[in-house]
């Protein structure tokens, strides 16, 4: 390891400037009120992914405030809280964790011109769609896109927001997540490299570089809490190789280690864009990631289907995590990501339903299950387990996002977990092996989702938000943005 990697490495530990005291007033979630306490019991099967990775059966978390003290067999946990949650007929899961997306996509679903398209084509043709986005559009989305993970089992999520045009802010989207009581993680994305430069965004869509620095630090000193149980934090994201300059992807690791914030981006879509790579810059994208610092624990790539043997070595020798977005992949023919060799090598690997404009869909529990089937398809059989699946889009996501409070069920985690009925018809006949039956099955929503020791869902309807008046003001302005293109 490199003096330069090592340092990348050890970069999440370093101290943040802090914010001006009107400003963490005025921004911050409000903590909750100490001593509240929730019994969760006879849970059919309750899967930890603790150390010892436990499945225990007739099982239960009790709950304080927002952090788990005890987990295990109903008979040992407390006889009563505050608040209690019968599971009988339930499997009881960690929070499923969304490692990439851009939920302002979910308003062009299945735009007609880019349906048939790879990567390069695809963004092409929605780009002048994207460019009247307005910060209504913006808010909108992200609540509709975020009651989608929360019905599917997702309970944290990662947004990576790289478009702001018409005033558009991510501040309209923090205040979504704020709204709905998701956990999540809000990337600042950016273009500045358009067309005329030999990027691959129209120039009308692009930033100022300076402004885009100006404006995340502005949202890092603003929103991001680096403490544990955290519900927002902001990541330092410019969106790619062919879509940003070498000095910007620079200064925005340099910014992101100042304050000890993550860092996101795409990598190694598809073969075009390792071509890209190769004939702009000489090299390839995880040589051009390493060369700029874009290497170390506090880093993610989002996809990497093309990242090859010495890339998936790098990545593993310092840390650096993966967002894989399987159904997204396939929906762009953009390939099979190798993520059996990346997981044997030691890469961190999470899972990410991508934009809804290249998934169509933001459905947590069908993605893991992609996940599997195409490893399989591509690796065979053997490529992946159930288990391994369910894996990676709890464990695995929390160790991409940097975080070591989510993604299990253990005492002084976060209380962070979903439930999901047995007694559904697609269950029938799986339930000698639930855990496996959640993977193999059709892809299941959640009965309950608590986030922070809060119920956000409740016999399967949100109970943070009336989604109806949401969907319908959401489909007026997607057919506002389609028809205004």
């Amino acid at each position: 390891m490199t003096m330069n990697e090592a340092a990348q490495q050890r970069a999440p530990q370093q101290t943040k400037p802090q914010a001006g005291p009107q400003e963490k007033s005025q921004e911050k979630p409000q903590t909750r009120q100490p001593g509240k306490t929730m019994l969760v019991k006879h849970a059919d099967v309750l899967v930890t992914m603790d150390g010892a990775r436990r499945e225990l059966r007739d099982a239960g978390l009790y709950i304080e405030d927002n952090r788990i003290v005890a987990v295990g067999p109903t008979a040992e946990l407390p006889g009563s809280a505050d608040e209690v949650l019968d599971l009988r007929g339930h499997l009881v899961i960690p929070g499923l964790v969304n490692t990439h997306h851009h939920m302002y996509q979910s308003l062009t679903r299945a735009i007609p011109a880019a349906q048939n398209a790879e990567l390069f084509g695809w963004l092409t043709n929605l780009y002048k769609v994207w460019a009247n986005l307005t910060p209504e559009m913006i808010e909108v989305s992200t609540l509709t896109a975020m009651a989608e993970l929360l019905l599917s089992g997702c309970t944290t999520s990662s947004d990576h927001l790289y478009i702001y045009p018409n005033g558009s802010r991510l501040d309209d989207s923090i205040a979504a997540a704020q709204r709905i009581g998701m956990r999540f993680h809000a990337a600042r994305g950016s273009m500045s490299v358009g067309q005329k430069e030999g990027g691959l965004p129209p120039d009308s869509v692009v930033e100022r570089e300076a402004d885009i620095l100006t404006d995340t630090q502005r949202l890092i000193e603003t929103y991001h809490d680096d403490g544990r149980y955290a519900m927002l934090r902001v990541v330092v994201a410019p969106c790619s190789p062919f879509s940003v300059s070498r000095d910007l992807m620079r200064e925005s690791a340099l910014l992101a280690r100042q304050y000890g914030v993550s860092l996101h981006t795409h990598l190694a879509e598809n073969l075009n864009d390792v071509a890209y790579s190769r004939e702009k810059f000489g090299m390839t994208p995880a040589e051009y990631a390493h060369d700029l610092g874009w290497v170390g624990r506090d880093v993610w790539h989002a996809h990497c289907v093309q990242l090859d043997d010495a890339g998936i070595a790098l990545f593993a020798r310092t840390g650096t995590g993966v967002a894989h977005c399987p159904c997204s992949n396939m929906r762009l023919a953009s390939g099979i990501a190798p993520v059996r060799r990346m997981r044997l090598a030691g890469v961190p690997v999470g899972l990410g339903v991508d934009g809804s404009a290249s998934n169509d869909g933001a459905q947590m529990v069908a993605e893991v299950r992609q996940a599997l089937l195409l490893q399989r398809v591509g690796f065979g059989p053997d490529a992946m387990t159930a288990r391994d699946a369910l894996e990676i889009a709890t464990l695995g996501g929390a160790r991409v996002l940097n975080r070591d409070d989510i993604g299990a069920l253990a005492p002084g985690m976060a209380a962070d977990f979903v439930a999901f009925d047995l007694r559904a018809p697609h269950f029938a006949g799986a339930l000698h092996d639930p855990v496996a039956a959640l993977v193999f099955c059709a892809p299941s929503q959640v009965s309950y989702s608590v986030i922070d020791g809060k119920v956000v869902v409740k016999d399967g309807q949100l109970a943070t938000l009336e989604l109806g008046p949401v969907i319908e003001r959401h489909n007026r302005l997607a057919h506002e943005l389609y028809q205004a293109a």
